[in-house]
């Protein structure tokens, strides 16, 4: 009889064990973070109760508003306008435009280049 089994035997103990503290590692770690996720979330106020709920206006609810807009003009002045310095600080300001009628592509173009419409129109 030969002792190879157990030289084999052996040297995958300390695999074993190694494991064995991977996975002791792993649901120490699971455990530890719903221990700290509950605690988070018994700090956390509590749902809103239906008095609490958001409710509709008096007027009922607010309805979109469709309207065109057109830029403002830049202002002209002797020196050059910084973002800081002009009417909406660096956004574009717009105002209603005179136009109710929504602008429509063509008819019979896409209305984007390379799309495979008619082209040359």
């Amino acid at each position: 009889m030969t002792t190879a089994w157990m030289d084999v035997a052996a040297g995958r103990g300390a695999l074993g064990i190694g494991l064995l503290v991977a996975g002791l590692v792993v649901v120490a770690m699971l455990i530890g973070a719903f221990w700290m996720g509950a605690r988070i979330r018994r700090r956390e106020p509590p749902p809103p109760t239906p008095e609490e709920q958001p409710r509709l206006p008096e007027g009922g609810p607010v309805r979109e508003i469709r309207e065109n807009r057109e830029p403002d003009e830049v202002p002209r002045g002797d020196r050059r306008v910084l973002p800081h310095e002009s009417p909406a600080f660096g956004n574009s300001p717009t105002r209603t435009g005179p136009e109710k009628e929504r602008p429509r592509w063509t008819e019979g173009s896409s209305g984007s280049f390379g799309s495979g419409g008619p082209g040359g129109r």
